[in-house]
């Protein structure tokens, strides 16, 4: 039997547990007798990772000088503004097709509490924007490309 004592809005509840199983808690709320039905989590399945075998024509060294993080490609001359830190995207102030001039403001991410402004490196025209507003990114993560 266990006791709890709390207070909700000003007014005090004693709750005392009765008994407990997987399915169900028995209780009593200011001397007032519940069974409380325990909503069953679903197990979700395990999924395993899979480690390649490195070959016998592929160092150590090799494997571990191989970027894990792929890049999509873009065009010759366009300039891609990455997450200079991890955090979550607040605003995107451009859209595709915009003209963007040197410094302007084309993102802002929140990052250790702090609202970071992302500016744009370069003048051009927004090509592409990798992210949505309230996304979660890491460092180094494409946001938005500049043609």
């Amino acid at each position: 039997m266990k006791i709890f004592n709390y207070k909700i809005n000003g007014t005090p509840y004693r709750v005392v547990v009765q008994n407990q199983d997987q399915e169900s808690v028995e209780l009593e709320v200011n001397g007032t007798p519940y069974t409380v039905e325990l909503e069953q989590k679903k197990k979700k399945p395990i999924s395993s990772i899979q480690r390649q075998a490195p070959s016998a024509s592929s160092g150590t060294s090799e494997m571990a000088a191989k970027p894990t993080v792929t890049r999509t490609p873009v065009a010759a001359g366009s300039t891609v503004i990455n997450a200079p830190l991890p955090g979550v995207v607040l605003d995107i102030k451009v859209k595709v097709g915009d003209a963007v001039k040197k410094g302007d403001t084309i993102l802002v991410l929140e990052a250790m509490k702090m609202e970071n402004n992302i500016q744009s490196t370069t003048d051009g025209t927004i090509s592409k924007v990798s992210v949505e507003k309230g996304a979660s990114v890491l460092e180094g993560m494409e946001l938005i490309v500049i043609g």
